[in-house]
């Protein structure tokens, strides 16, 4: 067999290659020119089908009012605080943390509106479920300390507020509902 000089198997590789990536591009593009007819049809679905479900959520706007909402109560009542604001499926909107807040306060806040929205229960609440269920504690994302408040609408959760920070959970819970009560303003 002959050997081939290094620029001639450098130029039969780029070849290759660009070979390859012509004809993925050109993969990509045909399908992507083309929706298949289940796509169309999704598309197209009637909104009254019976399996589809509509559900309310807070708007960045709405979530980033009640944050400034509990975050000024708490520095009103000179509390250095993070606020979480999660949605229904737990995921973080927007978190605002105050001046001085903790390192540890922005986990915390986070994971009390997580566990808010999740029980649809504020999370002073919840800490009392432990007594009788203790390994409620053991679920990931969760933290059963006051501080936590959950967002309704039609009494079912869209939202959570955490606050963390204060010395209490009952100041963190606090500043949590004044930032519920900001939606209803």
């Amino acid at each position: 067999m002959k050997k081939m000089s290094l620029r001639t198997r450098v130029m039969t590789g780029a070849v290759a290659a660009a070979a390859l990536g012509a004809g993925t591009f050109g993969a990509v593009s045909a399908s992507a020119s083309a929706p298949a007819a289940a796509s169309r049809a999704a598309v197209t679905a009637d909104a009254s089908d019976r399996n589809l479900q509509q559900s309310a959520h807070l708007t960045v706007e709405a979530a980033t009012k009640a944050a400034q909402a509990a975050l000024d109560a708490a520095e009103k009542a000179n509390q250095r605080v993070t606020v979480a604001v999660v949605d229904r499926n737990g995921n973080t909107i927007v978190t605002l943390r105050g001046d001085g807040a903790g390192p540890q306060s922005y986990a915390s806040a986070e994971r009390k509106a997580f566990t808010a929205v999740s029980w649809n229960a504020p999370t002073s609440e919840l800490a009392k479920r432990l007594e009788q269920a203790p390994n409620l504690k053991d679920i990931p994302g969760t933290l059963f300390l006051a501080g936590g408040a959950p967002v309704q609408s039609k009494g079912a959760p869209i939202a959570g507020i955490g606050v963390a920070g204060a010395p209490s959970g009952d100041l963190d819970e606090q500043f949590a509902k004044a930032g519920v009560a900001a939606l209803g303003r």
